[in-house]
């Protein structure tokens, strides 16, 4: 039976939001307040509407991470677009299997590690902003990617993708930073796209069309080192 465990101590609020969106949320509030004290109350209903979306698009609910061995788990909420194996990563050419996730603006923005390891490079690019769930994007669109080592010297890459709504990539990591799996990292604003580089001997666990949770779902396998080939 595969155990469970935070990889982070979970906040004691009601409703945990993503720092990043309190600023936003204040000021829709403050809007819609002034809208209502004028008496506009058209503009005060939009303003209310405005404010609890917000609150909804930034909410950042405290997960458990599966402990299983070499597992590899969701580094964002959505819906897995991508599966495939791919010649190069956003650091270097090789064989790697790319599983790809695309967030609504209905899904968690917040972006969780998939394996524990050590941030070896951080590589933010500016770009378009077009449809994130289109393939192109990958190399097109602003994004941010991420080179994370293991501890048995394995790689692997994270890559935050802007889409054609999202205008702001948040990554709150730097080198030599050390994460736990499932350990949140960043976040993307309003709609956006996670790619994820593994080792060409990783195994894939879902398929195009399912959906994910960031840091519950295990979306991939790596190979055990230990295992001797028939």
């Amino acid at each position: 039976m595969t155990a469970y465990q935070w990889p982070e101590p979970p906040r004691q609020t009601a409703v945990p939001l993503a720092p990043e969106g309190i600023p936003l949320i204040g000021a829709a509030a403050f809007v819609t307040a002034v809208f209502a004290l004028l008496g506009m109350v058209v503009p005060a209903l939009l303003g209310l509407l405005a404010s609890l979306f917000c609150c909804y698009f930034f909410r950042d609910p405290d997960r458990v991470v599966p402990q299983k061995d070499l597992a590899v788990v969701a580094p964002a909420d959505g819906k897995v677009i991508a599966v495939s194996r791919v010649e190069r990563s956003p650091f270097k050419p090789g064989d790697f299997v790319k599983i790809s996730i695309f967030m609504s603006v209905f899904n968690v923005h917040v972006n969780r590690m998939p394996v524990a390891g050590r941030v070896s490079r951080v590589d933010y690019r500016p770009g378009k902003f077009v449809n994130a769930s289109l393939d192109k994007t990958s190399e097109d669109n602003e994004r941010n990617s991420l080179e994370i080592e293991t501890d048995d010297g394995r790689t692997l890459a994270v890559v935050q993708v802007a889409g054609l709504i999202a205008r702001r990539i948040i990554c709150r990591v730097q080198e030599d930073d050390v994460l736990a799996r499932g350990q949140r990292f960043g976040v993307i604003c309003f709609g956006s796209r996670v790619d994820v580089y593994l080792p060409s001997d990783s195994t894939a666990n879902v398929n195009s069309g399912e959906t994910v949770a960031a840091g519950s779902s295990i979306i991939a396998q790596l190979a055990d080192p230990h295992r001797t080939g028939s």
